[in-house]
């Protein structure tokens, strides 16, 4: 959902029915408040976490909300899906209202897993992951032959990809073990790390997210299990503050 701001009396009217001018004389009467306080201009900008009672009665008063799900292989990173389960099924326990806004933070392909965040705040979101920003996302990748020096040359230096004529920024690939690399990117295009491997023909077999910026995958949370973000993990200071393990 779009965190869009709107004039105060365009609000009530659109969603009370009634016209612009009764607003006006309700804003006179006391009978509006906003975020508690007594509302005395039409033309006050709201947005969609702006608590609205009218007469005592509430119009409007949704909360933020940002979850962090441990994605499962095999559930598409969609809000709605015909063919496969989506991460939404994932969060039982979720009041229907609140799910019904979440949009995806960065999404995982069909078969990856580890760390998916969901919110209704789309500012936050855009903030997280505008390029401007440059946040981190971490990935242990399983591929299924050894992992040559020259592949981790050109990570360090970017692929360029003739049919899209971009060049990948440049990406930290730490190899654990011949197989298995943990990739640090500030980009998440389309496919972008199969399709780096691709280009030393090495299928990727496995991969899994563990840190998007400072926010990581909380070790005891189950495949399929989310919890909502804590204090820390929503400042916005923090964002750009994540240190690579190893």
């Amino acid at each position: 959902m779009a965190s869009n701001k709107f004039r105060l009396d365009r609000f009530l009217s659109m969603h009370l029915g009634v016209p612009k001018g009764d607003i006006r004389l309700w804003l006179a009467q006391q009978r509006v408040l906003v975020d508690g306080v007594v509302a005395q201009d039409t033309r006050q900008a709201i947005d969609q976490f702006s608590q609205v009672i009218v007469d005592g009665e509430i119009v409007q008063d949704n909360r933020r909300c940002y979850v962090m799900l441990n994605k499962p292989a095999g559930v598409v990173s969609a809000t709605r899906d015909e063919e496969h389960d989506t991460v939404i099924s994932c969060l039982e326990g979720l009041a229907p209202d609140i799910r019904s806004q979440l949009h995806i933070v960065g999404r995982l392909d069909l078969h990856s897993t580890g760390l998916l965040l969901l919110t209704n705040d789309s500012a936050w979101s855009k903030r997280l992951m505008s390029p401007e920003n440059k946040v981190a996302k971490t990935y242990q990748v399983t591929v299924e032959h050894p992992i040559s020096d020259e592949c981790i040359a050109a990570f360090a230096e970017g692929l360029y990809f003739p049919y899209e004529d971009i060049t990948t920024r440049p990406a930290v690939l730490e190899r654990l073990a011949p197989c298995v690399a943990q990739v640090v990117l500030e980009e998440g295009r389309y496919h972008q790390i199969k399709r780096m491997f691709g280009r030393f023909r090495n299928p990727v077999l496995a991969l899994h997210r563990s840190h998007i910026g400072h926010i990581q995958l909380e070790p005891e949370l189950a495949p399929g299990h989310w919890r909502e973000l804590n204090g820390r993990e929503l400042d916005a200071r923090e964002l750009t503050a994540h240190e690579v393990d190893g």
